[in-house]
């Protein structure tokens, strides 16, 4: 199969190219348009009593939006400010689509602010948010800040676009100096960025499609394009170092793309699968950004993938011949030979402290706090996080939690709902409650926490409303609801997702190297390598040690999503370089090397290009540092983290070391499983050179 691929893009060249083209032309000319279909809602938990609970509430009627302003910086008696105000919201009255203006509320804290309410009509809303905010910000003499609704929306995809942007125009650079000093040659450095490239047209292409049937979250966007680049370049790194090889043994450039396929192809083949089986786990989970996260992942994953056994074979096919081959290297020394033999003479003592260490640094992912965000994950420039400052200062009481939202289906008249609602105040962790008739036949009661919704005190409060007796039936939905209700799906699902995964990964390995150990030692240390990298984004992102170097501040928890998306894609990245090193560990002992010197020159051979690999995978994922979303900060930090430790403490440290001590164990498989490895391993056989390759 994978000759089939790799041998027509090799003999046809040039229609593969086309077709890429083509790719190309459609994900940047049509794709694109995904951004103008972001949306900043993610976890709906869909069939969770949260979700149903806000689901009859939404039946009710559809809920008319609310653009909030606070005019501040001015002494809300200013008369000259007063009468700009007073003018704006004539005019904001006038416009199309405003249903209705508050009148501008002093403030009672700092009698320096004024705050404005405008309830939009749910058709045309955005027009008529934009026209509000255009209107309101002529206000001179003070500051304005106009947030909520359509406006906030509609950030969030602004957002998204600018930082893909910000990103790829801060490290396609850097990426592209990388493989000129890798490669020392224009044509071999700008493949890998051709292949990238072709992976986000793909991601927008996918991603496009995806938008026709669900919404796509701005954290979608930007982690599939940011992982498409990565591994396109990747990929296509391990495939052209490998081409240039094989050219220093035989300059023919179609036999060197041929015996490329088959080796590098081979490898490429199985990493990908890998990277795709550890986001297949997401698809487990019942929350639909997840899934659709899953799949985008996998979906873009394979883009790469394909990128790299096609059209990178056609184009070295037809550029190969400007293609410096490989300088030779020497195989039974070097640095990485050195460290793993120094490894090798302790390799108990070195896995034990290693891993001790690695255990350590995970410690403040024990104390990990999942929360559905705020504001503060948005840039300081940004309207919602300046209106959202405004009213920390000005209008506190505007920040409030939002309210534990008890659905009752009975109407606000029946003794029961004034029951409850008596019942609900006596709860611990609750201020006040207020009883809002939804409709004929529905009641919401609306109960106001004392703590931040992802508090303990406040979570336990939801449990507690859901306990409560009542004569009729009672859902409980909100922000606070709808976090409990996350946290149990996660519990549920996460055992499931991570045997998928482990077994998945387990079968791979095995099919690729035929051993029954080495699949277990890779599972369980990248693990390790995933627990240390969490730990280090909570005790950032979440207890706020060094946040400010992230432009950020200690939020007091990690957002949903964040811990979930970190472990899935770093364990995938992991087993990726895993499946480069394992490649050649295990060519050198096909070839009759003992297992110990078969290791050191596996380590020393992959040396250069899995560190040249990882390099430029971690500036690839630093452009999500440099991003708005704090979110996508703690993604970003942890797959630098995770793949950094892979590259360097687990490859370096503990590869040698446990598979020092496995010994002769490395390749080894009972009987049944030995016959069966020979009749699935995919080995491709390709014309031999004509003196063995360099690597």
């Amino acid at each position: 199969m994978l000759t089939s691929v790799t041998g027509f893009a090799i003999r046809r060249p040039r229609i593969v190219v086309v077709a890429w083209i083509l790719i190309l032309v459609a994900g940047f000319g049509i794709g694109v348009g995904v951004f103008g279909r972001l949306t900043g809602d993610i976890g709906s938990g869909s069939g969770s009593e949260s979700a149903r609970g806000a689901e009859r509430i939404e039946a009710t009627g559809p809920e008319q939006p609310t653009v909030t302003a606070v005019v501040h910086g001015m002494p809300a008696g200013d008369t000259a400010v007063r009468s700009q105000v007073d003018a704006a919201i004539a005019d904001v009255r006038a416009i199309p689509g405003v249903v209705e203006v508050s009148p501008p509320q002093p403030s009672a804290r700092t009698g320096e602010g004024l705050l404005v309410s405008v309830t939009l009509a749910s058709e045309d809303e955005s027009e008529a948010a934009t026209a509000v905010a255009e209107r309101l910000h002529e206000i001179s003499g003070a500051r304005v800040a106009v947030a909520g609704g359509p406006l906030t929306d509609e950030e969030y995809g602004t957002q998204a676009a600018q930082d893909v942007q910000r990103a790829e125009m801060l490290t396609t650079p850097v990426v592209l100096i990388l493989l000129l000093l890798i490669f020392g040659g224009l044509i071999a450095a700008g493949l890998p960025l051709l292949v990238a490239v072709a992976g986000v047209a793909g991601t927008f292409g996918i991603l496009y499609g995806f938008s026709e049937f669900t919404d796509v979250s701005v954290y979608a966007i930007q982690v599939t394009t940011m992982l498409a680049v990565g591994l396109g370049v990747d990929y296509a790194l391990l495939m052209v170092n490998r081409f240039r090889e094989e050219r220093a043994v035989d300059p023919d450039v179609r036999a060197a793309a041929t015996r490329t396929a088959a080796s590098a192809g081979r490898t490429v083949l199985f990493a990908g699968l890998t990277v795709a089986l550890a986001l297949a786990g997401l698809v487990v989970f019942s929350d639909p950004f997840l899934r659709s996260m899953g799949l985008a992942g996998m979906a873009v994953v394979l883009v790469d993938m394909l990128a790299a056994l096609t059209l990178l074979p056609a184009l070295l096919v037809l550029l190969g011949r400007r293609i410096k081959p490989a300088k030779a290297q020497r195989t039974d020394g070097g640095f990485f030979a050195r460290v793993a033999r120094g490894v090798q003479r302790r390799p108990l003592a070195t896995m034990l402290v290693t891993a001790a260490a690695l255990v350590f640094v995970a410690l403040p992912a024990l104390n990990l706090r999942l929360g559905l965000g705020d504001p503060r994950m948005l840039p300081t420039d940004s309207g919602t996080r300046q209106l959202y400052d405004a009213l920390a200062v000005h209008f506190p009481d505007g920040n409030a939690p939002d309210p534990i939202e008890a659905v009752a289906a009975a109407p606000s008249t029946d003794p029961g709902v004034a029951a409850l609602r008596d019942r609900i105040a006596g709860v611990d962790g609750i201020a006040r409650v207020e009883a809002v008739p939804a409709g004929a036949d529905i009641t919401v009661l609306n109960a106001y926490p004392v703590d931040i919704t992802a508090s303990d005190r406040t979570k336990d409060a939801v449990t507690a409303i859901r306990d409560l007796p009542a004569p009729f039936e009672v859902l409980v939905a909100g922000n606070a609801a709808h976090l409990v209700d996350y946290e149990a799906m996660l519990v549920e699902r996460a055992p499931w997702a991570i045997g998928v995964v482990v077994l998945g990964t387990l079968l791979l390995l095995f099919a690729f190297t035929g051993s029954l150990l080495l699949p277990i030692k890779a599972v369980l240390t990248n693990a390790l390598s995933i627990g240390a990298a969490l730990g280090v984004v909570v005790w950032v992102f979440q207890e706020g040690n060094l946040a400010g170097v992230f432009g950020t501040e200690g939020l007091g928890y990690l957002n949903l999503t964040v811990p979930v998306l970190v472990a899935a894609i770093a364990f995938g990245l992991s087993v990726d370089y895993e499946v480069f090193l394992l490649s050649r560990i295990r060519e050198r002992w096909l070839a009759g090397v003992p297992a110990d010197r078969a290791v050191a020159e596996g380590i020393q051979r992959t040396g250069r290009i899995i560190t040249s690999a990882a390099l430029l995978l971690v500036v690839v994922f630093s452009g999500f540092l440099v991003g708005g979303f704090v979110p996508i900060k703690g993604i970003g930090l942890g797959l630098v983290l995770a793949v950094a430790i892979d590259a360097t403490v687990v490859r370096m440290l503990l590869v040698p070391a446990t598979m020092t001590i496995l010994g002769r164990y490395n390749f080894w498989a009972p009987g049944p499983l030995r016959r069966l490895h020979k009749r699935i391993e995919v080995s491709e056989e390709a014309p031999a050179p004509k003196e063995p390759a360099l690597v």
